[in-house]
């Protein structure tokens, strides 16, 4: 080993050396369907199968060039179980070849599935990946993962944060009264949290009305996915629209919510994400790829992180996540054209509003999940998929998007759009 002063190895140059990138060449989803809808009668597997072929289809793809899906889902119990990627990869009748692995983290698998997907994109791991996910929450229940095998979390966690728990009147962790202490934080009164629902589903039914949604939804048949369907007579089931959005809520309609988490509460099921069922899928490379293949990509993955905070209030994160975000991306919120906050609740988009100083003509311009939907395992890319098609057809340049997610954690991600 030489001397500290004597002479130094030699460090391999760098002149010449491609260092990949990660780009999005394509975003497609399902529609949203509400819990008991249009959807309700199809399989997980079969929901994500239909994404896939999608991304197969509209890019002239060879599955078998897929080096991974990379797939996102909560409920990982039931139907939902054994590695739902692999399933959707078989279903989708890739090639065998193709692998798969599913992520969980919480409402943010999906968006950390993109982020696991650029990752390995950068680090010349992949060429060609796939990253979303799915869920069905009309077959798998929300909750339905606790309930096998005992309580989730565990005494030294529980321990750990018995005296916040207590406080909060809480024994255990629970994501609808964390959005009431934010409500209560950020001094937020149920008129104001009814009136962001409003908006919500106002901005989707004109998103839906003049067409804004067409370049990324993907109709899907029921009766073609249900074994024992009517084969090749005439379908009549297909769902090509998001079914939750409700075009007559008004804030007087919504006032008369009961709470949904606490006697004397603010939160209403009316102010929270629907339960709903869908799936998502982004189709990856790097531009070097692209420009061998032909594709025209929609924008690049600027910057992607995660964090944790509070996990009593649990659905803080965002907040910090964004400020993380946007110094590694070397931009400030004033450069984002359009910003997607996940509406789990409507204090988590609120009060991330009052703490960045965002534009809320910026926020979910398109509605979020209070009107759309939140099928869990499938919303981070379906944020994404909304994201980057309106930058597209806007001419913006920047967009973010964060998720609250459960224990207190949140992805955010930039994306610069690409001509």
């Amino acid at each position: 080993m030489s001397s500290p002063g004597g002479p130094q190895p030699r460090r391999p140059r760098s002149r010449g050396l491609v260092i990949p990138d990660a780009v999005v060449v394509d975003a497609v989803r399902t529609p949203v369907g509400r819990r008991g809808g249009g959807l309700s009668g199809v399989h997980a597997v079969d929901l994500s199968a239909v994404v896939l072929r999608a991304l197969v289809r509209r890019n002239h793809l060879d599955a078998a060039d897929v080096d991974d899906v990379v797939w996102g889902c909560v409920s990982q119990v039931g139907e939902q179980t054994a590695n739902i990627a692999r399933s959707a990869v078989l279903a989708a009748g890739w090639p065998e070849a193709v692998p798969g692995t599913t992520v969980d983290r919480q409402c943010g698998s999906s968006q950390q599935a993109l982020a696991f997907a650029a990752a390995g994109l950068v680090a010349g791991q992949y060429d060609v990946v796939v990253a979303g996910g799915v869920e069905s929450m009309s077959r798998v229940p929300l909750g339905a993962a606790g309930q096998v095998g005992g309580a989730p979390y565990g005494p030294a966690v529980h321990a750990r944060y018995r005296d916040a728990l207590a406080d909060a009147g809480l024994d255990t962790f629970h994501q609808g009264v964390g959005a009431e202490l934010m409500a209560r934080k950020w001094g937020l009164g149920r008129g104001e949290l009814d009136a962001f629902a409003v908006t919500s589903h106002q901005r989707a039914a004109q998103a839906l009305d003049s067409g804004a949604f067409e370049d990324e939804l993907e109709p899907v048949d029921p009766d073609a996915l249900i074994p024992g369907g009517p084969g090749d007579e005439p379908h009549h089931s297909v769902v090509s629209v998001d079914e939750g959005v409700r075009r007559g809520t008004t804030a007087e309609v919504l006032a008369g919510l009961r709470p949904a988490f606490a006697a004397e509460g603010l939160l209403t099921a009316g102010t929270s994400s629907q339960i709903s069922d869908g799936a998502a899928a982004l189709l990856l490379t790097t531009s070097e790829q692209v420009r061998r293949r032909g594709w025209r990509p929609l924008a690049r993955v600027r910057a992607s992180v995660v964090v944790g905070a509070d996990p009593v209030t649990m659905l803080t994160a965002p907040i910090p996540a964004t400020a993380k975000v946007l110094r590694r991306a070397a931009l400030t919120l004033g450069d984002i054209d359009t910003y997607e906050v996940n509406e789990a609740f409507a204090p988590v988009p609120l009060a991330w509003l009052a703490e960045t100083g965002g534009d809320p003509a910026r926020l979910n311009p398109r509605g979020g999940a209070i009107a759309l939907g939140h099928p869990l395992g499938a919303s981070g890319a379906r944020l994404a998929t909304t994201l980057l098609h309106r930058l597209r057809q806007t001419g913006g340049r920047y967009g973010l998007q964060t998720m609250c997610e459960g224990g207190g954690l949140a992805n955010a991600t930039v994306f610069e759009a690409l001509d």
